[in-house]
């Protein structure tokens, strides 16, 4: 990492005040290497795991080149899941706000007149899922003529939860003349054609391998009998006495009954999975985000649209049958270059995933 600092890109003064009062202290390496390639209009693919900065990578710019008085929307960023859309709501209104930039997300299970009411003011991004983008194009209740900027966010996902088409048919109704970025952890075919088809001699930036360095990250193991893993998790929540904790499950049932028996013992915590209703996640998310409890229990379904600076320990009270799973889980924590802890709580059969990890990461995991 070079000494750049925000100041070092040609972004304004509010930008840099915004993202100095969000706590962001110097460019990630996602952010050095992309803000620069869209502020000067050229189109990027972006090969990079969730949680390295990338919403800020494409949101700074775009905040930068916005122009205020314009009603129409003028960057389009299209996410595989409610959560993320809602996620880069946030950031961008976030980083925009002293500019008044106004951003706004656009997905399937809230009310359509809610949304055409919306998109009637002045909206200068909006962030959506394929689906009700596609919806409110066919209605017309969209204008597309002025998008400058296209963000495919997690398109790997997109692809696996077979939104290609919709994506495609959107593609084919915006304006040509603009600057598309394209983010994805895994490249595939589907996701070359649409490169081939759709962007113009984009620049490739791959920082996939930065994550699997998750050599920042304390980790280690338990061995644990079934009956007595619940007990072993007390004695490391007492032991380590973590400032915030996510506890992962592979399944929402495990994710409720952990819940349950941790509450009925007095600890502060709430859990994120798959079955609750959209708006209950979202609002155990922000509450977690803004601290008023420490504990997370979480599924990976649920964690994916996690982006939370200070988790200081993750646990997984289930072993993650993908490796993929377990980097993605760890990598919660020791974000932005700091040191964190994961911990996992393992028994017989379990071992042979966590053999199956310690290739993938290429590190021995300490009993």
């Amino acid at each position: 990492m070079g000494n750049i600092s925000f100041g070092s890109f040609e972004i304004n003064s509010n930008i840099l005040e915004a993202i100095e009062k969000l706590g962001f202290k110097k460019p990630s390496e996602v952010q050095e290497k992309v803000i620069p390639l869209i502020l000067a209009g050229k189109d990027v693919i972006v090969k990079s795991e969730t949680g390295s900065g990338k919403t800020a990578s494409y949101g700074i710019p775009i905040c930068q080149k916005i122009i205020i008085e314009e009603k129409k929307p003028q960057a389009l960023i299209l996410t595989p899941t409610r959560e993320l859309a809602i996620q880069v709501k946030e950031d961008i209104s976030n980083i925009g706000r002293f500019d008044k930039i106004r951003c706004e997300a656009i997905y399937g299970k809230q009310p359509m007149s809610l949304q055409i009411r919306e998109l009637k003011q002045r909206i200068h991004v909006v962030a959506g899922t394929p689906g009700r983008i596609q919806d409110h194009i066919t209605r017309g209740t969209i204008d597309l003529s002025e998008i400058k900027y296209l963000v495919i966010d997690e398109a790997d996902k997109m692809f696996n939860m077979g939104f290609i088409d919709q994506v495609e048919d959107i593609l084919k109704k915006l304006p040509r003349n603009r600057v598309t970025a394209l983010f994805s952890a895994t490249m595939d075919y589907e996701i070359e054609t649409l490169i081939e088809n759709y962007m113009v001699n984009p620049v490739n930036v791959d920082i996939s391998d930065e994550n699997l360095t998750v050599d920042k990250i304390e980790q280690h193991y338990y061995r644990a009998s079934l009956n007595e893993k619940f007990s072993l998790l007390l004695k490391v929540l007492y032991k380590e006495n973590p400032d915030s904790l996510i506890l992962f499950c592979n399944t929402k049932e495990a994710v409720d009954d952990l819940t349950l028996k941790l509450k009925d013992l007095g600890y502060p915590v709430r859990s994120i999975h798959g079955g609750m209703e959209q708006k209950d996640r979202i609002s155990a998310m922000k509450a977690f985000k803004r601290g008023e409890f420490p504990i997370l229990a979480a599924t990976d379904v649920a964690s994916r649209g996690i982006d939370i600076e200070d988790i200081s320990h993750i646990i997984n009270y289930d072993v993650p049958m993908e490796k993929e799973s377990y980097v993605h889980r760890i990598g919660r924590t020791g974000r932005a270059g700091r040191g964190g802890t994961a911990i996992s709580l393992v028994f017989s059969w379990e071992f042979k995933f966590l053999q199956q990890i310690e290739e993938y990461i290429g590190l021995k995991i300490e009993e």
